[in-house]
């Protein structure tokens, strides 16, 4: 199997993701990256290349990063070490000071003992899968052995987080004050910048999930499970609750009832908040084809045109630069404004969730109503090949369900990336019709 999955290197800490791997996964990063016009340059001039490094707390992380720092230093690379803090915190800094590439280790929204390896290139932007391709390659190849005064340092990265945080205050449109708040930061990376910004933001703060002890990162808390935030909200009488994961690429939301905000609802409020404000690049929004239906009928009635990308936010994220678009995301809350951001940023997509709020003196459920989300039901059929979402028969029952459906919902049928599975997703007016012809066509996949 590919070293790089569909965002960066992740597996057990200590299984597949040894000290090891990550030391040589970092000699490799700094053959590779250390070429090109800018790096060739630097080094022409006698200045070694300069790398950010940051992680989540997850306790697997002071070994793995301890290893990529040794990898990058022994090969000539100066590291700088941001310690613990988000991947788009890691992702602005690389852009911020001008270093080479950045290193970020965390596993997102996956259990404590996963943790993972993504890697940056100049100005916080994602590898595309050729470098990826050239980086594992690389790992078998010749590395770099500077000696004396030629190896990298290895120094702290002292004013890091005070960085991010006045980065994301200057680009908010309007101060929260009046509003209370509450951040569920998931044990993880956002726990101590997200409320100090949020504070010095305006908002009033109620923090939940941002005691990281190393093992409980994403433990029932986080974006991934939205039940207590919910429970929070509603007790503390708050008027949103903002849900971060492990590493703070993403946001969701409740309103002050304690219902769910998806990243489509999220993305719906600031596209229109952003056409207002001139802001929205070609009245465009970028999102992937498991957006909810309601989310392209309400950008319709407002005149946004919605592009549709693959599943993942590495594609939104391409199709965006290519288009040169300001607002792209998912449903699961990884929401690009490529005006202030190169990845997703869920303390940055919070923030302008809750200035549109104090803006307007709007709730966010009123705000949320902009979009009427349709029951989605999704069915994963296991065991079966992916190419049987192309099968005939399951064609036929696919166009056939689709002309039940008519401009009432819709049907995607898409086979799984990495295992032998085909996802059905089904949308209609009501769950039960969602349901029912979600089962059906699951039949005909297993048939």
């Amino acid at each position: 199997m590919a070293l790089f999955g569909t965002d960066g290197v992740r597996g057990l800490a200590n299984g597949p993701l040894t000290a090891d791997l990550a030391l040589t996964l970092a000699q490799a990063t700094a053959v590779v990256l250390g070429q090109g016009r800018i790096a060739e340059a630097r080094k022409a001039a006698g200045k070694r290349l300069t790398a950010v490094v940051a992680r989540d707390p997850r306790i697997s992380g002071q070994f793995l990063s301890a290893a990529v720092e040794a990898g990058l230093a022994s090969s000539g690379v100066d590291v700088l070490d941001a310690g613990t803090l988000p991947t788009p915190a890691a992702a602005f800094l690389i852009g911020d000071i001008d270093a080479d590439f950045g290193v970020m280790i965390s596993a997102s929204h996956n259990p404590a003992p996963d943790n993972g390896i993504k890697i940056f290139a100049r100005g916080g932007v994602k590898l595309p899968d050729l470098v990826e391709q050239r980086i594992e390659e690389a790992m078998t190849g010749e590395k770099l052995r500077p000696t004396g005064g030629d190896v990298g340092r290895v120094v702290r990265f002292a004013d890091a987080e005070d960085r991010y945080a006045i980065h994301l205050l200057a680009s908010l449109p309007h101060r929260l004050d009046g509003l209370h708040v509450v951040l569920d930061c998931a044990h993880g990376a956002a726990s101590g910048v997200s409320p100090e910004t949020f504070r010095n933001a305006g908002a009033k703060v109620t923090v939940i999930g941002a005691d990281p002890d190393g093992i409980n990162i994403n433990d029932g808390v986080g974006s991934t499970h939205l039940d207590k935030l919910a429970a929070e909200v509603v007790r503390v009488g708050a008027d949103v609750g903002i849900a971060h994961d492990g590493d703070a690429d993403r946001c969701l939301a409740v309103d002050a009832n304690g219902t769910v905000v998806d990243g489509d609802q999220i993305m719906a409020i600031l596209a229109v908040a952003m056409k207002a404000r001139g802001q929205l690049a070609s009245n465009t929004l970028v999102a992937t084809v498991m957006s909810n239906l309601g989310l392209h009928r309400a950008m319709s009635e407002h005149g946004i045109h919605v592009e549709t990308t693959g599943v993942g936010d590495r594609y939104v994220l391409e199709r965006m630069n290519e288009g040169g678009f300001s607002l792209g995301g998912e449903q699961s809350g990884h929401v690009i404004m490529s005006r202030y951001a190169t990845t997703g940023d869920g303390v940055l997509t919070g923030l302008h969730l809750c200035a549109e709020m104090a803006r307007t003196g709007r709730s966010l459920e009123d705000l949320a109503s902009v979009m009427t989300v349709f029951p989605q039901v999704l069915v994963n059929v296991r065991g079966v090949e992916r190419t049987r979402a192309t099968d005939p028969d399951v064609a036929d029952a696919v166009a056939a369900a689709s002309a039940e459906l008519g401009d009432s919902g819709r049907v995607l049928l898409r086979p799984s990336g990495t295992e032998p599975m085909v996802r059905v997703m089904v949308e209609a007016a009501s769950h039960d019709d969602a349901q029912r012809i979600a089962d059906q066509l699951a039949a005909v996949v297993r048939g």
